[in-house]
Order: C-alpha cells, then structure tokens, then sequence
C-alpha cells in the first residue's frame, strides 16, 4: 500500500464491548473516513477478557489476514495485552501490525481496595502490570484525560520502589514523553432540548421541587452508598426534591440501589437502564441538577452529556471532573465541584440545598452554564474528535510505513 495514502484499512479491537467503550467505538467509527472492521467480546467478566482477549483476537484475525483481508492499522484498548496479542499475532499469521492502544481506565490508578458487598479484597496488581507492559508493546499510547495519564504514569513510579530488582526506569520514562491525550467524542443530542430548557426554567418559576439526575454503572464503585446517604439526609432536612437514577447494571447489583428504590419510590422519576439513546437523553433532560458520587472516573461521559443536556453539573473535586470542567470553557470551575471525598456527603447536601435555593429565587441565572451547549460540543462533538483521530492514525501510519 502507498504510504501516501490517507484512507486506511482499521481492525478495531474491543474486548469489553459496552458502556464507555462501546459508545468511543461506534461513535468514531461512524464519523471516521477510515474503513473499520470491528472485532468485539461481550461486556462481562473483565478479567477473563484480560486473559483470553489476546488469543482469541489472534486468532480471529490471522484468519481474516489469511483470506486476504487488507490490515493497516489495529486500535485496541486497555483490555487487550497488547503484547501478547502481538506476539501471537505474528506467530500465525507473519504480521507485524502497528497497534495504537486506547486507555478508557488504567488498572493501578484504581483503588488498592475495593469492595464486594461486604467483603473487602486486594486488587490484583497483575491486571495493572498487563497495562504496563501493553502500552510499552503498542505503537502509540493514547489516554482519554490527563488524569488517566498522569495517575497511570504516577502510579507507575510509585511502583518502581517496590520491585525487588531491575525496575524499567527507562521504559517509564519512555512511555511518559510517548503518551499522549485523546479525548472521547460525544455524541449530538437526539431529540430537541429547547422544550426542555423551557421547562427547566418554567419549573423554577412555578418553585417545584429540584430534579436530581445520577447517571452511572451500577457499581460500588460509583459511589451509590454516597449518594443514598445524601438522598437520606436531603429528607431528613425536609429538601423536596425528585431524582432520576439510570444506568446499566450486571449481575451482583449493590444493594444500596434496592434500598433507593424503596426508600424513595414517590421522588423517583427514572430508574434503571434506559431503553433507548433516545429514551437515555430524555432522562437527562429532564433533570435540573446531574451528581456524580463516583470513587474513580478516568473521563466522564454521562456528566459531559448531562451539560450538553442544560443540566447543573455538581462533581467530585478530584479524579477527571475538573478537567472535564475546564473543557467546557467555564470559568471559574469551582462552583461545579463538590468537597473532598472525607467530607462529601454532607457538603454535597449542602451545595444541593443552596443550588435548590438559588434555582427558585433566580431561575432565570442559577445555571450560568447552560449556554455554554454549542461551545461545548463544538470542540467535543464526535465530527471534531474523529477528525483528529483519523488524522493520526494516518501520521502514524506514514511514520512507520
């Protein structure tokens, strides 16, 4: 193939094929000028894809090579051990294919504990090093935020002290000049949102209660026990409010979502996984205020989607939020973030009571940044994001050709 060219041949490989990385994929895909295939494993059980992924895409593809279908260039994420997958690779089929390895998570930069119900288990530092020792084997490195990148890196450091000998100071320091940061796209809103900023205004005129949105997986680790608390203690201080609770759920479901939905059935609006997209964006729309109470989040799309909704963000003071923040254009961000992790629960209370208050007395200004929808998705909307990963995947290809 001419190393000129500009539209390429791209195998996509995408172990974990749902959520956050199922919605990256399809929205490139659907706006790239490249020609895709899309290879995918059901999204369940994530640690046996970080096993198995490996051989079972080897495999898959050295038959497509071997019946003549035309490979430029692989996109793989976090999920795939890229080396092995590599290695493989050329076993069977003699193809050494450049690999550009997308993190949506990186595995140390969770917390060194996480929780089951109530049990309590030591994450596995394997999974960690896979991704280590993938992004020194793929051909070009990209996060989805400065925060995965700079907790990956770090974490990364850290790590260094604690191997007993040889420690890859050089392949860290390689990996942190070679990484680099490519945000996700989202996708253009799919019903009209005007009716409903009509109506968010229209409902704090008429002083109806706040409409609270939580829009997450159906983890422990996205915080839903901070998010009962609060909703306990918003009742407990006679806050009227109603809240939506969305998002996809698997097969152990954390209690505390059972506990919400009996605690609170007359506030509930929503609830659960919606239907549609279309069904998903109106659930957003609806709302006045989106929380996140989430331990870790490497990007944020539900919370970008949520601004592009005309809702008030309220997120965490850590992990990506305040970057996602600053890409809004909004300054300054501080009034979008609530308190530090030890302190959230009643701080984030706090902040929903006065927003709550300052929604009835000035509803015409209490969401200075609903006007910010346009700018917002001009610079994140999938038609400016593919553009620019298209681009290079092509500067890449030409590089190594």
């Amino acid at each position: 193939m001419c190393p000129m060219q500009s539209r390429l041949n791209v195998v996509s490989l995408q172990p974990f094929y749902g959520g956050s990385h199922r919605a990256f994929i399809d929205g490139w895909i659907t706006n790239s000028v490249h020609d895709w295939t899309n290879l995918t494993l059901p999204a369940r059980h994530w640690k046996w894809r970080m096993r198995h992924a490996a051989i079972t895409f080897a495999e898959a593809l050295t038959l497509r090579i071997k019946s003549g279908q035309q490979v430029d260039l692989i996109v793989a994420t976090d999920m795939l051990n890229v080396a092995e997958f590599k290695s493989l690779l050329m076993c069977r089929s003699g193809r050494q294919i450049p690999v550009v390895l997308y993190f949506h998570e990186n595995q140390f930069s969770y917390p060194s504990r996480f929780s089951e119900g109530s049990v309590q288990r030591e994450r596995d530092e394997h999974f960690g090093f896979t991704n280590f020792v993938s992004a020194l084997a793929a051909d070009a490195c990209w996060f989805n935020s400065n925060f995965n990148r700079s907790s990956f890196l770090a974490e990364l450091n850290t790590r260094l002290q604690r191997w007993p000998d040889h420690p890859p100071t050089d392949s860290v320091k390689s990996l942190e000049s070679q990484a680099t940061i490519q945000h996700p796209g989202i996708e253009q809103p799919i019903v009209d949102l005007r009716p409903y900023d009509d109506a968010r205004f229209q409902r704090a005129v008429d002083r109806e209660p706040i409409h609270l949105v939580w829009a997450a997986r159906w983890e422990h680790d996205k915080g839903p026990a901070r998010l009962l608390t609060a909703l306990r203690r918003l009742k407990q201080r006679a806050v009227p409010f109603r809240v939506s609770i969305i998002g996809e759920s698997f097969s152990q479901i954390p209690q505390e979502f059972e506990t919400m939905q009996r605690e609170f059935d007359s506030e509930i609006m929503r609830w659960g996984f919606q239907s549609s997209r279309e069904q998903y964006w109106r659930a957003l729309a609806e709302g006045d205020l989106f929380l996140s109470t989430a331990e870790h989040e490497f990007f944020g799309l539900s919370a970008c989607e949520s601004i592009v909704a005309g809702l008030y963000p309220l997120l965490p003071n850590r992990l990506a939020y305040p970057e996602l923040l600053s890409l809004t254009g909004r300054s300054p961000v501080e009034p979008y973030l609530s308190a530090k992790i030890e302190q959230e629960a009643d701080a984030l209370v706090d902040q929903i009571v006065q927003l709550s208050e300052l929604r009835l007395d000035h509803p015409k200004t209490w969401n200075p940044g609903r006007d910010d929808r346009d700018r917002f998705l001009a610079k994140l909307c999938w038609t400016t994001r593919s553009k620019e990963m298209d681009a290079e995947l092509a500067a890449l290809f030409q590089r190594l050709a």
